[in-house]
């Protein structure tokens, strides 16, 4: 038999990214970014603030352009992943319509694409019972805790079905009890989707919980410095974070940025 073949869903090959390049205000944000993503993979991106994380996801998504390299996202240009619908986007901020439902918040994507008032709510009622939010649909979001909310968002990235869900410190608002529960219920929106995640966090101990690879960058210019194998078995729970080789990987995980920040 052949060699198994990957479903590479992201590739990003010599990236930089420059920001105001040639003025005195210019600034490297990105240099020589090299990563493969597959399809499946639950991948957290994790380095000090300003380091990139964010712009690299931002670039995955089209809401910014390299200066140099190529990037692909299901074997296309990002823009034309956008314009395919290729992926989902989830912020720190829920930005939640205040003046519509739940259940309308969840549809207005799928109003943008033209889906019917029934496929609509049947979509959107669909996603809200998988985060366990179907009793809430009437509901409005000041109605809602800030962890709620952040499901609602979850569920409206997820209503079309993209392949990829982009996550940027989604629960970096949260108070520590509710972000441990929201990784819980993140997971297991993950094992039923079977979508791909890129997952931006400050967090060590976020990132070694949630993800099968970890990708540690340096302070800027953003480089990526190591891609760390994360070999805890799934289904996660609260037992894990007290596994002596969960433990072991979250010491590890530190180590590495702390030798970036002394590199730089």
């Amino acid at each position: 038999m052949g060699a198994e073949t990957r479903d590479i869903v992201i590739s990003a090959r010599d990236i930089n990214k420059v920001f105001n390049p040639g003025s005195d205000e210019e600034v490297i944000a990105l240099k020589d970014i090299n990563l493969e993503i597959e399809a499946g993979e639950f991948i957290s991106l994790i380095g000090p603030s300003g380091c990139g994380k964010s712009t690299l996801m931002r670039l995955i998504g089209d809401l910014l352009q390299p200066s140099s390299g190529e990037l692909l996202v299901n074997g296309k240009r990002p823009q034309q992943a956008r314009l395919d619908r290729d992926y989902g986007m989830v912020f720190q901020a829920a930005t939640l319509y205040e003046w519509r439902s739940v259940i309308k918040n969840v549809q207005l994507p799928l109003e943008v694409m033209g889906y019917s008032s029934d496929e609509r709510r049947e979509l959107a009622l669909a996603m809200l019972d998988m985060v366990e939010l179907g009793d809430f649909a009437e509901h409005y979001p000041w109605q809602l805790s800030g962890g709620m909310q952040q499901r609602v968002s979850i569920a409206r990235a997820l209503a079309f079905d993209p392949s990829v869900l982009l996550m940027d410190e989604p629960f970096g608002a949260l108070d520590e009890f509710t972000r441990e529960r929201m990784n819980l219920e993140l997971l297991n929106i993950w094992r039923q989707t079977g979508k791909t995640i890129i997952f931006v966090t400050h967090s060590i101990a976020e990132a070694v919980f949630l993800s099968n690879r970890i990708v540690v960058m340096s302070p800027r210019p953003g480089r990526i410095t190591e891609i760390v194998s994360n070999s805890l078995p799934y289904p996660r729970d609260f037992n894990t974070r007290v596994d002596p080789a969960y433990v072991e990987l979250v010491a590890r995980v530190r180590d590495l940025l702390r030798d970036a920040h002394e590199v730089e």
